[in-house]
């Protein structure tokens, strides 16, 4: 089925639900203004229509493999890759310095949502190196920024992340890779990590991996890593790619989904590597290129759904079985539900990763604390409710194709298969739920609280115009509020992360409730679905925060010989 570019949504959305007026009203981001962003939309809606989503199908039959040590990408993907990078695509947000548009995160964050919903395996390729680059503008010094930024932002080079080591998933601060220091400057890096997304492709000239590894003065845990850029080939003295560091693949994952991703098993033998940021404090370099890569990733699960949502509404609306109005399954009350919520979901979800965008360009652009403070609250949330969303709705879209959604020939499990590694990429959702329930209410809960207070104002004044709609949503956030204070006042954190992944969900909801609101108040269209999303939905925030309340005295109160089979 051919992908629509949503544009009419993200219209609906930057105008009047996430205030991108805002963020074209500031000195720095003057020149973005919403017909330059509708330009840009237009333009990257065309490209994923055209270019990127016929090749997602080739990605999922024809997928990278590991040929003599060097990988071969899928049938069609060097070309698409290309059309990202020619368009510009790559460096949205970067520094004009270096060749970047310098464009506000808000419209990186559609275009990825564009590209992801047409071919997530490709998207994450740009990803990376968007990540990449923010790292390195923030932490790299002035001769590593001259070498490389202009590289990485034409896409000429790709960039990665090495974080993970078979014996330390979540638990980096275990990593066993090493770093010596070398007379000249730099460093010999060796190891071994693991699910390095893209560690390798064979349509860019140079790949550049920021890996973190420890010296041999470096502390035992987090605080004492550091973080190295290592290039595939070491750039000779006019910036070429030059002789092969000393680095290879050593194998590609058989996975799940995103067989057209190449996920990489890297092997370090002394590498030369730069030193990026100062000694043992890579966590915090490192960390620049993950926050932006929870926004991405959570927007990479909405792009999915976007994606698997307008699959199964072109084959509901097609096929016929059973008597209704219209002719086809699309008639039937329980199709429509689970369209409707696919609907709904997404947008919601869209609406919170908007926000939280708007957030971090207000921040950038103003060096307002609490708007900061907003973007940081906003990133576990985004990341989680994204993903979460991109699962259900996949799932839901083989649902609604019935028998045929478990044929692979209808392309429907593609999208579940493709989505489901997001829940657990850059820190599992339920790490994040704790991050939420910890890191973000250390504050006393005061990002949260302002939140709540723009959305109850907002409801009290929306009263006037939609009562049925406003009203529920000022009383769900009224238990949300307490369930915040109740949380706030609990000391043990093993109480708060038993609730923490129902918190999120529950403020996820609530957000929703309010995005949805403020789109039923600028269009009629938008009312119907919102008024499906308050109705149907959002009541279920009450069953998740009396999760989120009830602390973890009966959960620890199973021991393992309980649950023993």
């Amino acid at each position: 089925m051919p992908f629509r570019a949503p544009l009419d949504e993200y219209r609906l959305l930057l105008n009047h639900v996430v205030d991108y007026g805002q963020v074209c009203g500031t000195d720095r981001f003057a020149e973005a203004t919403m017909d330059t962003v509708e330009a840009v939309l237009t333009e990257a809606g065309k490209m994923c229509e055209e270019v990127i989503a016929p090749l997602n199908r080739n990605g999922d039959l024809d997928p990278a493999v590991l040929e003599n040590g060097k990988v071969r990408t899928s049938k069609g993907f060097a070309e698409g890759y290309q059309a990202i990078a020619d368009g510009g695509w790559i460096s949205m947000a970067a520094d004009p310095e270096y060749g970047g548009m310098g464009l506000p995160m808000t419209v990186t964050t559609t275009v990825n949502d564009m590209l992801a919903a047409s071919n997530l395996a490709l998207q994450l390729n740009p990803l990376m190196t968007q990540g990449q680059i923010e790292a390195l503008e923030h932490h790299a010094s002035d001769e590593l920024k001259a070498l490389y930024l202009p590289k990485l932002t034409t896409g000429e080079w790709a960039g990665t992340m090495n974080l993970t080591e078979p014996q330390a998933g979540s638990d980096v601060g275990a990593l066993s890779s090493k770093a010596e220091r070398n007379d000249d400057g730099t460093y010999a890096i060796t190891g071994q990590k693991i699910y390095i997304t893209w560690g390798d492709n064979d349509f860019t000239e140079n790949v550049c991996h920021l890996v973190l590894a420890r010296l041999p003065d470096g502390v035992p845990g987090t605080k004492g890593i550091s973080l190295f850029l290592v290039p595939r080939n070491i750039p000779d003295a006019d910036g070429n790619p030059g002789v092969a560091n000393s680095l290879k693949v050593v194998s590609l994952e058989h996975k799940l989904g995103l067989h057209g991703s190449p996920t990489a098993v890297m092997q370090y033998d002394g590498a030369k590597g730069w030193l990026i940021g100062k000694e043992h404090d890579g966590m915090r370099a490192m960390f620049t290129m993950m926050n932006n890569a929870r926004l991405g990733v959570g927007v990479q699960g909405i792009g999915i759904a976007e994606g698997a949502y307008q699959h199964a509404l072109a084959y509901a609306n097609e096929r016929k079985q059973g008597k209704t109005p219209e002719g086809t399954i699309i008639g039937h009350a329980d199709v429509r539900r689970m369209l409707a919520t696919m609907k709904a979901q997404t947008f919601a979800a869209r609406a919170i990763a908007l926000a939280q965008a708007v957030a971090i360009d207000m921040g950038n652009a103003t060096g307002d604390a609490e708007w900061k403070a907003r973007a940081a609250f906003l990133t576990p949330i985004t990341k989680a409710f994204g993903t979460d969303t991109g699962v259900e709705v996949a799932n839901m879209g083989i649902q609604v194709h019935g028998g045929m959604g478990f044929v692979e020939e209808t392309g429907a499990a593609q999208y579940a298969r493709d989505v489901r590694v997001t829940t657990i990429y850059e820190g599992t959702n339920g790490i994040q739920a704790m991050d939420l329930v910890g890191r973000k209410l250390m504050d006393g809960g005061e990002a949260a609280y302002r939140l709540l207070d723009e959305i109850e104002a907002f409801a009290e004044t929306a009263k006037g115009d939609l009562p049925d709609l406003a009203e529920p949503l000022w009383q769900a956030t009224e238990t949300l509020r307490e369930t915040t204070e109740a949380l706030v006042a609990m000391t043990d954190m093993q109480d708060r992360f038993a609730g923490a992944v129902p918190f999120l969900r529950g403020f996820a909801l609530v957000l929703g409730g309010y995005y949805h609101l403020r789109a039923a108040l600028a269009d009629e269209k938008a009312a119907k679905l919102a008024r499906f999303y308050i109705a149907r939905l959002l009541p279920d925030h009450a069953g998740q925060l009396a999760h989120a309340r009830e602390g973890a005295a009966d959960l620890m109160a199973l021991t393992p010989d309980d649950l023993a089979v």
